[in-house]
């Protein structure tokens, strides 16, 4: 829930008076479309209002330091209601939930505002306590300073750790940083507090649009609402070409925003004054716009950043070392590499053709033939005219996309047949096949997963195990085997929209990978491994189950895989690194899963609390950046038409590093090795 009470935080709420219609209306027709159209349709009754109320609460105060008890307790009267409001078309009880967080937001601006004067002690008994799972609604209003106190205390410490590894050194410096970080941190709280209290336009749609998407994912986790402005963002970031600041942003574990990615050759890597988990602190235009992140709502930060009609932004950054920082950007169109299809030749004793999909793109709108599929075919063209011996297929971190192109791309590895099988909600089954005789690649394959490989991804893997075709190697994948569809409410007035579960699909033998996902043929050690959210972590995702069905394949002989596995897996045993990933998960395991013991509010303490974790992330760091025993080239194509783009050369050479570094690559390489060995 995390974006989503981020989004909370940064909005505001009104009371929704002569909206009340407009929103029975809209959730009447989201159920409406939802009983005719989804796969797994359910009735509106007690179950989804106490989803529904439940997720509501835990976006409104993730942190249970906004309501008291007494304000849960008269909220929780409508935890078994709203299906009846629902279904009455009465959507008032809006009202009361706009007007305890507006009370419990004023009471917050109030405690802040008065401890703000107050000097902090550093040297009492008081802890901060911590869990894995929500704490209950049992604040009581007398504790508020208190518990406020702790936290913003709690938060000045961290905030400090982590300004360096050397506490004696903090230590010396500790009353002018405590002064600066405390100050800074009251501003930040409090302005976020005044903007949510003082924004009056966006506060309807927030709360009704948040309202809506619980309602959708009551059904599934992969049903949402949309507004028409965030539907046009949806079906647009699967986009290959776009300006772009050459940043890639995500929330860290305090909601703010930070710096994920820096683009090699973008503009935000020309200035090389950008580092990973840099926070973003203001964003402005030269048209006078600016927004403070912790005061502004993420669409409007967002706006900026990502909007092509934005070219020209400052951002105002802090470094990991306390210091601010403004810079000037020039965004740039720039492909978009993260979803295009590339290729290089990875070499050890022989040529091994590697393609990586990042997503199954298609072109939505229906203007060129361009999808992922065909941008595969002519990479596989590139490395066959360069002599490759055997093919590996990365769709590592692939969280899927466009159905259509997983079938197109299917086709292309096998002779003809079926490869997949949908079911819809009246349990009717279609039979997707390869209509087109012949392959563009018959030589050996290797496939590499992980549990980011999603949907589109998991349906490709599917074929090609169900054929025979290729060696499944990495981690199991996600375990989402659903199909959406983007359908309006109104086809006269398409301003609201639901993406849709319409259709689950099926592997050809009637099995179903969803939630148990796609199980490799060799697993492998993969960092974090286990800590990944996957479609068994989504309290409403579907179960697990087999159909019989019609389908009718030919798969190929298993020519080999018991000796290639047996070889893979003696290689993985005694292989140093991944025996190293594998320590480091039972640490990240231990770090992730077992309860954190409370912290006292001392300096010294807190410190030891952050930098507890160093080694493992030194040891993490030392993993990922070690160099592995093969070669990586461009195509002979490539390299020719990288001779007149510098912006190209410099994305070539980050990706060139990045595969250098991959174990799973490496022991892909050596799979494809023993293959033509053993077959010469």
């Amino acid at each position: 829930m995390k974006k989503i009470s981020l989004a909370f935080l940064l909005t505001t709420f009104s009371l929704f008076g002569q909206n009340d219609a407009k929103t029975c209306e809209i959730v009447s027709k989201i159920n409406t479309l939802l009983q005719r159209e989804h796969y797994q349709p359910k009735p509106v009754d007690d179950s989804l209002s106490v989803f529904v109320f439940d997720s509501f609460m835990d976006a409104l105060d993730s942190n249970r330091n906004l309501f008291t008890q007494i304000e849960y307790q008269k909220l929780r009267q409508h935890r078994l209601q709203l299906d009846n409001y629902i279904l009455q078309n009465n959507c008032s009880f809006m009202n009361e939930f706009v007007s305890v967080y507006k009370l419990a937001l004023i009471r917050k601006k109030k405690v802040l505002e008065k401890i703000q004067q107050d000097p902090f002690d550093y040297t009492t008994k008081d802890s901060v306590r911590f869990s894995k799972k929500n704490f209950p609604f049992d604040l009581v209003a007398t504790d508020l300073e208190r518990i406020w106190k702790k936290r913003i205390k709690y938060d000045i410490l961290e905030d400090i750790s982590k300004l360096s590894t050397n506490l004696d050194s903090l230590t010396q410096n500790f009353v002018t940083l405590e002064r600066t970080t405390k100050a800074r941190l009251f501003d930040a709280n409090l302005c976020q507090v005044n903007s949510i209290l003082e924004t009056k336009n966006r506060i309807d749609d927030d709360l009704q649009n948040t309202f809506l998407n619980l309602f959708c994912t009551y059904f599934d986790p992969h049903s949402n609402y949309f507004s028409l402005a965030a539907k046009s963002s949806f079906m647009s970031g699967l986009s290959t070409s776009t300006l772009s600041l050459g940043l890639n942003v995500s929330f860290n574990e305090k909601e703010e925003i930070i710096i994920a990615e820096i683009v090699p050759g973008g503009p935000a890597a020309k200035t090389n004054k950008f580092d990973k988990e840099d926070v973003i602190l203001k964003v402005s235009n030269t048209k006078g716009i600016e927004y403070t992140v912790s005061c502004s709502s993420i669409e409007r930060i967002g706006e900026l950043i990502f909007s092509d009609s934005q070219t020209e932004i400052e951002l105002t950054i802090q470094k990991k070392n306390g210091a601010f920082l403004k810079v000037f950007l020039q965004k740039q169109l720039m492909k978009a590499d993260d979803n295009a299809v590339y290729s290089f030749i990875a070499e050890k004793e022989t040529k091994i053709g590697y393609i990586n999909i990042p997503s199954f793109y298609s072109n939505f709108e229906g203007n060129t033939v361009q999808g992922c599929a065909d941008d595969v075919a002519k990479e596989i063209v590139k490395l066959q005219k360069d002599n490759i011996k055997g093919l590996v297929i990365d769709l590592q971190n692939n969280g899927g996309g466009s159905i259509e192109e997983a079938i197109k791309l299917a086709g292309m590895f096998i002779d003809i047949g079926p490869v997949s099988v949908l079911v819809d909600s009246k349990a009717n089954q279609t039979i997707l096949k390869d209509y087109n005789r012949g392959s563009v690649y018959t030589g050996p394959i290797v496939l590499l997963i992980n549990g980011n490989s999603a949907s589109a991804s998991e349906f490709f893997a599917a074929a090609i195990q169900d054929y025979n075709r290729g060696i499944i190697i990495g981690s199991t994948s996600l375990g989402k085997a659903t199909m959406q569809s983007i359908l309006p409410l109104d086809e006269q007035n398409q301003q609201d929209f639901v993406k849709i579960t319409i259709e689950k699909f099926y592997r050809i033998t009637g099995e179903s990978h969803q939630i148990k996902g796609i199980i490799p043929d060799i697993s492998l050690p993969v960092l974090f491994d286990s800590i990944i959210p996957r479609e068994i972590n989504y309290k409403t995702a579907f179960k697990n189950d087999v159909i019989i069905t019609k389908a009718r394949f030919n798969p190929l002989p298993k020519t080999h895989f018991s000796e290639l596995i047996q070889l893979s897996n003696s290689r993985i045993k005694t292989a140093t690194l991944f025996n190293e990933i594998s320590v480091a998960n039972d640490q990240i395991n231990a770090l992730y899963n077992n309860p954190k013991k409370p912290t006292r509010l001392v300096f010294k303490d807190v410190f030891n609390d952050v930098h507890q974790i160093d080694s493992l992330w030194k040891k993490v760091k030392k993993i990922v950046d070690s160099q592995r025993n093969f070669t990586i080239s461009n195509t002979s194509y490539d390299l020719e038409k990288l001779k007149f783009d510098a912006f190209q050369q410099d994305i070539n050479t980050y990706k060139i590093q990045n595969l250098k570094n991959s174990p799973y690559l490496e022991e892909a390489v050596a799979i494809l090795n023993d293959y033509i060995t053993i077959t010469k």
